[in-house]
């Protein structure tokens, strides 16, 4: 993601939709932002965890993970190391996970940008109120200080899936999201009990935000793009193989660079917008909530301009593309609770719900 403080100064950009959508597109449902709770110091993420009705977490990038129970902040963090983390920009603790058989196994997953600049990604045990005994999981050393992706998420195969961005600086390069030598600009996969790493996919310049469907185990990428164009990518549950994104031979669908691909089967992105519309995508959720009318909606958002679109998948191509009649300021995540009701995360400090 770009620098999220920089990117506050421009958080009023044009409002044309993106592309193939209209700003004013019907529809007999819609999502519509109510605020939960407020008063967060710079939040990047909420979630929920199986098990625990009424119950958020909300990652801050200072480090520090605070609990919602039924709209309620708990005084106490369920986790805060802050004196582990270096916060500002692109860095920060920046993502978490649950293990997949939580609540029977009581242990969470965060990566954070360390006090040396490096990228971590550490398991912590927790009681349901404080998080202890770290074990560290993976380590690496980041040339640069941004592009730090920062996302965790557990597939349906049981692996933890990460991304550390391209490494950093502008073009990558070093050319490392096309070297299979490095695992920069990778989609990552770990075995959290053997620590055992795979790539699972290449060509992604800093993919901020990723999720599963927890229906069917689809993938959605919001990549962030260079100077023109931004993107969500889309790997199906089905996928043969290595799927390679990209970059930074390709931005978007145009070509950036005049040169080789590298590995596996490239794939264009499922939907694009230009940055007439915002200049640094987060990626969302396919909603699985209570509303029918829209279940199956994969929604996302411009961190610059706070627009919200959202579309449904059919056949790896995005149908139904509309930008929502709502924006969220500063927008630096989405998230899903217990029963898959969605939420959007303002950087300013705010927590909404996106109900219909």
């Amino acid at each position: 993601m770009r620098s999220l403080v920089a990117l506050a100064c421009v958080a009023a950009l044009g409002t044309a939709c993106a592309a193939g959508a209209s700003p004013h597109q019907p529809d007999r449902a819609a999502f519509t932002p109510r605020p939960v709770a407020s008063g967060f110091d710079e939040p990047i993420f909420v979630t929920g965890a199986k098990g625990e009705a009424g119950r958020l977490y909300v990652v801050e990038q200072g480090g520090r993970i605070l609990v919602l129970q039924n709209g309620k902040r708990r005084p106490t963090p369920l986790l805060d190391i802050r004196g582990l983390v270096t916060a500002g920009g692109e860095q920060g603790l920046l993502g978490l996970a649950f293990h997949p058989s939580y609540p029977k196994v009581r242990k969470l997953y965060v990566q954070y940008t360390a006090r040396d600049g490096s990228t971590k990604v550490a398991e912590y045990r927790t009681n349901g109120n404080r998080a202890s005994a770290p074990r560290q999981l993976f380590s690496s050393r980041d040339p640069y200080g941004n592009h730090n992706g920062g996302m965790l998420a557990f597939g349906p195969n049981g692996r933890l899936y990460f991304t550390m961005g391209d490494g950093g600086a502008a073009g990558d390069p070093e050319n490392r999201a096309q070297n299979m030598r490095s695992l920069f600009g990778k989609l990552l996969s770990m075995n959290v009990a053997t620590k055992g790493l795979k790539i699972e996919a290449l060509g992604l310049r800093n993919a901020w935000r990723f999720s599963f469907d927890r229906a069917n185990g689809d993938l959605y990428i919001g990549d962030v793009g260079q100077g023109n164009v931004e993107e969500i990518d889309y790997l199906p549950a089905a996928s043969p193989g290595l799927e390679n994104y990209g970059w930074d031979v390709y931005e978007g669908r145009s070509q950036f660079e005049d040169k080789p691909l590298g590995a596996g089967k490239l794939v264009m992105p499922v939907a694009t917008y230009t940055h007439s519309d915002g200049c640094s995508v987060t990626g969302g959720y396919v909603y699985r909530g209570s509303s029918a009318s829209l279940r199956g909606r994969y929604i996302y958002g411009d961190y610059c301009s706070g627009n919200i679109w959202s579309f449904k998948q059919s056949g790896g191509k995005a149908t139904g593309l509309r930008r929502e009649r709502f924006k969220i300021e500063s927008v630096t995540s989405f998230g899903q609770d217990n029963a898959g009701e969605l939420y959007g995360v303002s950087h300013g400090g705010t927590i909404y719900r996106l109900t219909p």
